[in-house]
């Protein structure tokens, strides 16, 4: 499993920059570059959902990602092999406002 740290605090799955989800999605299959990638699990936090947020369960700095981020050096058949990821979206409202910083493309390669 790979060590996931995470940015984007108004994620309802966000504990402490630790995923209480337990897996994420990192989506971007034609990607080249980290900006192209985002984290399809997020869900905002508002008003409405913070009665549903995930924050009680314990957040976990070890989880299991699937990477449809085809260009990436860490993805080996959908499975994120990196050690350790860090996703970006302190600001983020949706989905495409994340992404995976740790993306790496082995385009051309």
């Amino acid at each position: 499993m790979t060590i996931l740290k995470c940015s984007a605090m108004t994620c309802v799955y966000n504990k402490e920059q630790l995923c209480s989800k337990g897996d994420i999605d990192v989506t971007g299959e034609n990607a080249t570059s980290a900006n192209e990638t985002s984290c399809g699990s997020f869900r905002e936090r508002t008003g409405s959902s913070m009665k549903d947020s995930y924050t009680d369960d314990c957040g976990c700095d070890k989880i299991q990602i699937d990477c449809k981020a085809h260009n990436c050096t860490y993805n080996d058949n959908c499975k994120c092999t990196a050690s350790s990821i860090q996703v970006d979206g302190s600001n983020a409202h949706a989905s495409s406002d994340t992404r995976c910083d740790t993306f790496q493309c082995h385009c051309g390669a």
